[in-house]
């Protein structure tokens, strides 16, 4: 174990005390979010991005030992097992430098090779390869077993080959060898099926294509992949530059195994067979193996990638600026159908329902902008949420018409994402929600919601029919289900979830709490009313006090009983806060909130043997202001009136947008005509940007400028070059801390905190 606690710690450039720490609150049931806020003292302050490598490594590199004892045991039970062999197989640092070291005493169906062996020719193979200057039909004639089979030389000679291809494919250096050269020289090639050329059109640019393996963007890699699935590319690996020239009859892997075996040309009788040997050895076994191997490495790393893309695009998504508890109607747009309206109030509770028939074939504007208009005055509606579906454009043209026709309601208009809305409103919960309600107007309550509290509303949805991924169909669905529920569990426990308030879905992401727990705490609430205290949580059936330790902290009950149980401050913490109001001469609620004077405080002179510097900066930073939201403010796109279509595009026409998904190989940005443009990589900025998400993220509201239109494909280009720069949304602004500020003390009762203050650091010296 102190082996594997030293290898994470080198990788992530930690102390070896750090991660054992980690993984010892790790297995005691701790999760990530929990250790990463409250447990600063115990890992050495590791946040939860170093933690979740943590904890990805520490489950491979036990996998790892597990895997190296059994193959150990394997082997010395056949009697196979010597010192050279033991010592290799303890150094080996990854499962395929294990598994190369295993396979020539894995257990094998009947092959050609075990067959020559048990003809006895496994001598005349390893004779030539030794001494070359034995003639090989010669030398053959010695080996000839006709009840075995082998009835003249040129058996053989084939039976030896085929012992020897074995020998060369199972050697483990030069597994490794020829894999180091294949990744840094191997290149993937593409063609199209013959006959496919039609049905494929989508994927032309990869009809007769080929790139460097090691370089090649992980969204080529899948779009590859894709086309082999759908039968229309055939892939291959191409290892060596030398391959197919025509002079030169042997490729630089045939020369590394030649060389690893000490073969050359030297005019000896052997010499040619040997190198026909190494020929077969390459062409039926080791190509064949590194063919799949690279393949599958590459699919693997290319899924890696877009899976981070997918995840850091969900977590912009999750933690965008909530537009916060504002009476809401909701928008879900519709042409023959109607468009669906829903209001909802500042907590998200459904008032009233519409269907509104603006567009043919009905053609109700008028009547449609009057019913809107009086359920705005009827409720004090403040925003109106679009959906960006179909007709969203036609939708928002109407609420631009009723604000005109009724400026007295004051009202603001917002075009969300409504992807994963129809997935929320066929679910059970939603059922379970609105029993009596359609599933059309379900929809429009969660496009009303995601407008209040994005994250809140989208967790109940799952993660994958967001829509913010790159070719998030085509990766390991297992991988990329957990990946992503990490981002939402980090981002839920980041913000905090209201106790009073939350659903069954946000409960369920915070550290501690399984769906089951979720389900028992709101069943509590509906029984027993509010929860006034965090201390409550404790008499909610199953939940024991290891459930309540993880969880408490990153939950609120806001107007409660405990003004700290509003914060981030941990129950188990609560008795530092007092003691720093004890010193400080004043009560909790007057302390709270003066930021000038907790400024002036020193975590050290509150710390004792379970709370150290790290914790007690962290309250003495909540309490500057509890229950701060990590969030940036809400802000609003303005997209340019009368552009509704692509065709309503012109080049050069500058629009305001928002980035809906983010890749490697640049942004996606809604500029409200009903198709995403794209601004690559190259245009994102007038310098050189290696990774978009350095200029932008997804929600960043951006100003662009079209370049090109293409009617027939829906494809639109854009550019954020010469001065378009994002309009990034800033977070809350907060005062500096050394900026003097209004307090809530007068001068006379700070000097008196300020004095018991130093007599507390005298006392303690």
């Amino acid at each position: 174990m102190l082996l594997i606690h030293k290898i994470i710690a080198k990788e992530l450039k930690a102390e070896t005390a750090q991660v054992a720490a980690a993984v010892a609150l790790l297995d005691g049931g701790a999760t990530v979010p929990f250790i990463a806020r409250y447990r600063k003292e115990a890992t050495g302050g590791l946040d939860d991005v170093q933690l979740r490598l943590l904890a990805e490594r520490l489950q491979y590199l036990r996998e790892l030992e597990e895997r190296r004892g059994v193959i150990l045991k394997k082997i010395d039970e056949a009697g196979k097992l010597n010192e050279a062999l033991k010592t290799a197989i303890l150094e080996a640092e990854t499962k395929t430098r294990l598994e190369d070291l295993y396979r020539p005493y894995v257990k094998k169906r009947s092959t050609k090779g075990q067959i020559a062996r048990k003809a006895g020719l496994a001598p005349l193979a390893f004779a030539l390869l030794k001494t070359p200057s034995l003639n090989p039909e010669i030398t053959a004639a010695d080996y000839l077993n006709p009840e075995k089979g082998i009835e003249d030389a040129k058996q053989a000679l084939a039976g030896a080959r085929d012992i020897l291809m074995e020998h060369f494919a199972e050697d483990a250096a030069l597994l490794a060898a020829l894999r180091e050269h294949a990744q840094n020289n191997g290149k993937i090639r593409a063609l199209v099926i013959k006959g496919k050329e039609s049905e494929g059109s989508k994927f032309s640019d990869y009809f007769d294509f080929i790139e460097p393996t090691k370089s090649i963007p992980s969204h080529r890699t899948l779009a590859l992949f894709r086309g082999q699935k759908k039968e229309i590319l055939r892939l291959s690996i191409v290892f060596d530059e030398a391959e197919g020239k025509a002079n030169q009859t042997l490729s630089v892997s045939e020369r590394m195994i030649a060389r690893h075996f000490g073969i050359k040309t030297a005019g000896r009788p052997a010499d040619d067979w040997l190198w026909d040997v190494v020929g077969w050895a390459w062409r039926v076994k080791l190509s064949l193996h590194l063919d799949l191997e690279m393949k599958r490495q590459l699919r693997e790393r290319a899924e890696e990638e877009a899976i981070k893309v997918f995840s850091r695009n969900l977590h912009d998504l999750l933690l965008a600026a909530p537009a916060g508890p504002r009476v809401t109607i909701g928008l879900d747009p519709g042409i023959r159908t109607g468009i669906k309206a829903a209001v909802i109030d500042g907590t998200g509770k459904l008032l009233e329902t519409a269907t509104l028939y603006a567009h043919a074939p009905r053609n109700e504007w008028d009547k449609s902008i009057e019913a809107l208009a009086k359920l705005t005055a009827k409720y004090g509606v403040e925003l109106i949420s679009i959906g960006n579906g179909t007709a969203s454009r036609e939708t928002d043209r109407l609420v631009g018409d009723l604000m005109l026709r009724h400026p007295g309601l004051n009202l603001r208009k917002i075009i969300v994402s409504e992807a994963g809305a129809s997935i929320y409103s066929a679910s059970e919960l939603a059922s379970a929600e609105f029993p009596a309600l359609d599933v059309s107007l379900r929809g429009a309550v969660s496009i009303a919601r995601r407008l209040q509290d994005p994250l809140a509303e989208l967790v109940k949805i799952e993660a994958k029919a967001i829509g913010v991924g790159q070719y998030q169909h085509d990766v390991n669905q297992v991988r990329l289900a957990h990946s992503l529920n990490y981002v939402v569990e980090d981002g839920v426990n980041a913000v905090g979830v209201d106790l009073n308030t939350a659903s069954v879905p946000l409960l369920s992401y915070v550290s501690g709490l399984s769906s089951v727990l979720a389900k028992t705490i709101v069943a509590f609430r509906d029984e027993n009313g509010p929860y006034h205290n965090r201390k409550t949580l404790m008499k909610v059936p199953r939940l024991g006090p290891k459930a309540f330790e993880q969880c408490a902290g990153f939950l609120r009950v806001m107007n409660g009983k405990n003004i700290l149980d509003a914060s981030t401050v941990h129950p188990e913490a609560y008795p530092v806060v007092e003691r720093i109001a004890k010193t400080c001469g004043c009560s909790i609620d007057t302390l709270i909130g003066n930021a000038p004077f907790l400024r002036s405080l020193e975590a050290k002179d509150f710390t004792d043997s379970k709370f150290g510097e790290p914790t007690v900066q962290d309250i003495l930073s909540e309490l500057e202001k509890p229950g701060r939201d990590p969030r940036p403010e809400f802000k609003m796109p303005h997209f340019r009136t009368g552009i509704e279509k692509v065709s309503d595009l012109k080049i050069d026409m500058q629009l305001e947008g928002v980035v809906s998904n983010v890749t490697n190989f640049g942004a996606f940005v809604d500029i409200g005509v009903h198709q995403d443009g794209m601004v690559h990589i190259s245009q994102l900025a007038d310098h050189y940007v290696s990774d978009p998400h350095k200029v932008v993220k997804a929600g960043d509201i951006v100003k662009v400028k079209v370049q090109s239109v293409d009617l027939t494909r829906q494809r639109i280009a854009l550019t954020m070059r010469s001065g378009n720069r994002p309009t990034k949304q800033k977070k809350k602004s907060e005062p500096k801390r050394d900026t003097p500020q209004q307090t809530k003390k007068p001068p006379a009762q700070q000097s008196a905190m300020a004095l018991a203050l130093e007599k507390a650091r005298k006392k303690k010296q």
